[in-house]
């Protein structure tokens, strides 16, 4: 019987996190091998890189999909460990990632995250596509692809779901209330071009009522209102969302 520990891969997609990438990838040398892929980096980026790891990858995708589907195609552990320049891994999460993979009879497993703002966690409200509680990011070789998308990209599965990690990913979503604003307006341009793109931008009155089921959802359902003005903020631009990508989709022609 071969006890040998599987390879474990972390993998991560770029663009100009010179500010960010240090302390990211300080906390992935848990791995067996760390791969950087570089999408049109600028700044300092590949030098920081270049101090962690020899398995750097350049190029320049269009499609968040494209992106993280070729930097998972550079891995070549047996599992794969997915992550971003603005989330960092505890040491207990490390480990349970290594004892996961060495004992997994699954596939995949989500991975639960602590949201900040700032220095501020925020636990509670996050979700309708502008924020995550959880994600799927252990998984084995091969049997995750995502779609073809510019953001939120949708995902392909062929394997079969474990357990949900009990670790938490450290996520430093936003720097502030203006930071999530930007971000709003960086999610919904792309989801436009998305939904132009595939010709199904729906109604207006449809992303009305989805404005209130997503803040609804965000803010009650999800117990955003723990959180005080941030957990309004959240459930706002849930629900912003859909309605501000269908009208720049509508009436905007860049």
């Amino acid at each position: 019987m071969n006890n040998t520990p599987l390879k474990l891969s972390a993998v991560i997609s770029v663009h100009n996190e010179e500010n960010q990438l240090t302390e990211c990838l300080k906390t992935l040398e848990f791995a067996d091998e760390i791969v950087v892929l570089l999408d049109k980096c600028t700044d300092g980026s590949e030098a920081i890189a270049q101090t962690f790891t020899d398995r750097i990858v350049h190029g320049a995708w269009p499609k968040e999909g494209a992106r993280r589907n070729a930097g998972i195609e550079s891995c070549t552990g047996d599992w794969v460990f997915e992550i971003d320049a603005d989330e960092r891994v505890p040491e207990a999460l490390a480990k349970e990632i290594r004892r996961t993979v060495e004992t997994s009879d699954a596939d995949w497993h989500e991975v639960p995250v602590d949201n900040y703002i700032g220095e501020r966690l925020i636990r509670w409200g996050w979700g309708a596509s502008f924020g995550k509680s959880a994600y799927p990011g252990l998984f084995r070789r091969g049997v995750k692809v995502w779609e073809d998308q510019r953001v939120h990209p949708n995902l392909t599965w062929s394997g079969r779901k474990g357990a949900m990690l009990s670790n938490r990913l450290l996520h430093y979503v936003d720097r502030n209330l203006s930071d999530m604003i930007k971000r709003l307006d960086n999610y919904s341009s792309a989801r436009a071009l998305d939904m132009r793109d595939s010709g199904q931008i729906g109604s207006t009155a449809n992303n009305v009522r989805r404005f209130f089921s997503r803040f609804i959802k965000c803010y009650f359902f999800r117990r955003g209102y723990r959180e005080g003005g941030y957990g309004l903020m959240i459930a706002i631009c849930a629900g912003l969302y859909p309605l501000l990508a269908h009208l720049k989709a509508k009436l905007e022609t860049e």
